[in-house]
């Protein structure tokens, strides 16, 4: 279906009176293919966002392509930014959908200054670059083949199977720079999951999509997080869990208890009273302090879930303190500060067809070598990307 005719005069949106502010807001779209969603395509200024200040690494970048997120995961940690658009975190987050149309353009240029240090991107660590409008607006493909290009590593968390759609991508790119993958795969009851993470694809789907990239040789990690008080933390649940997540392949396993910032704990309320009611006045004093359960609770839950994941044999995976996501392998494995490269990282030349040892990335103390081997296909970075793959602009 052609999304042309299905154009919206912006101007009477007068729900939308952020968005109505924006000089960049290119028009406005609904269909009926994605029913009770609306898609506000604008024209990005920038693609890059620095996280500053959120730890000791200095470096923290993130790409986010969309803004809101039809996964509609009532725990979500990112609800409260759709308010700066004067838009609330809870209903309008899950189905008043911004896409950064010209993402991959944008970025492109950025990545092309003098200034750019191609250090580590991550994607997904606000709303998922793979939610369901990725599917008709291909934007992550043109994200990754300028990443690649430029020789900046990539870091990717998603709960989208959408994913295997940009393999072959991820791989050709993974012969270039380090590229770190990650599910998000926090609930392994289906009911469950299903009640709280209404737009998510199953835990199954998800699972055979960590399948696929290890067949592919590139490493995936489970993030098992956020988990749910009196709902996800019993050890069988957690058991059950860790171990469809080694069956699977994972290569590591990151965790963290629930995070309820103000607007998130509303929404989840809400949630929690129509479908266990029961539980309201246990969340209500488990939080009462904060946003945070309190060290106790997190503490208990460390000494519950730790040997579990070395019964598995799953390695713990480390979560990058400035972004978020999955902290990416061209960072050093110990926290301290890495030096900022007075000039821009140099890589060793991939040899031609046969083994090849992969770009070497220089910064100071710290360095990261790989290796692999490939049969060199056709190029997805170097040429046009292919029609199923290329942006459409509807």
């Amino acid at each position: 279906m052609r999304w042309s005719g299905q154009e919206l005069q912006t101007e009477q949106v007068g729900a939308l009176p952020g968005l109505a502010r924006l000089n960049n807001l290119v028009r406005t779209v609904q269909t009926p293919e994605f029913a009770g969603i609306t898609f506000h395509e604008i024209l990005a200024k920038s693609a890059l966002n620095h996280v500053p200040g959120q730890s000791a690494m200095p470096f923290g970048y993130t790409i986010n392509p969309y803004r809101g997120c039809s996964h509609a995961c009532t725990y979500c940690f990112a609800r409260p930014t759709h308010q700066y658009l004067d838009l609330d975190a809870g209903k309008d987050f899950d189905s008043e959908i911004i896409v950064k149309v010209n993402v991959a353009e944008v970025l492109r240029k950025e990545l092309a200054k003098p200034t750019w240090g191609r250090h580590p991107v991550a994607l997904g660590t606000n709303t998922d670059p793979y939610q369901r409008a990725e599917g008709r607006y291909r934007l992550m493909p043109g994200i990754i083949a300028a990443l690649a290009d430029s020789k900046t590593p990539i870091s990717i968390l998603t709960k989208g199977t959408l994913l295997r759609r940009d393999l072959d991508l991820l791989v050709e790119a993974s012969e270039r720079v380090p590229v770190d993958l990650a599910m998000s795969i926090a609930i392994y009851d289906d009911d469950l999951q299903q009640s709280v993470e209404p737009g998510t694809p199953t835990t199954k789907a998800r699972l055979a999509t960590v399948t696929a990239v290890r067949e592919r040789g590139l490493d995936c990690g489970v993030f098992l997080m956020p988990i749910l008080p009196f709902l996800t933390d019993t050890r069988a649940h957690l058991d059950e869990a860790l171990r469809q997540a080694k069956a699977a392949g994972a290569t590591s396993v990151l965790y963290s208890g629930l995070n309820l910032k103000p607007a998130v704990k509303d929404w989840y309320l809400q949630w929690l009273a129509r479908d266990h009611p029961e539980l309201v006045g246990r969340y209500l004093e488990l939080y009462a302090g904060g946003q945070y359960a309190p060290k106790e609770y997190r503490t208990w839950l460390a000494a519950r879930i730790k040997p579990l994941i070395r019964a598995h044999g799953l390695e713990r995976g480390i979560v990058d303190p400035a972004t978020g996501g999955l902290r990416s392998s061209a960072l050093p494995a110990s926290p301290e500060r890495m030096p900022v490269p007075a000039t821009r990282p140099t890589f060793a030349p991939a040899p031609s067809p046969g083994p090849v040892a992969g770009p070497t990335i220089d910064q100071g103390p710290h360095s990261l070598s790989w290796a692999r081997t490939t049969e060199t296909p056709q190029s997805l970075i170097a040429a046009e990307l292919p029609p199923d793959l290329t942006p459409t602009l509807f």
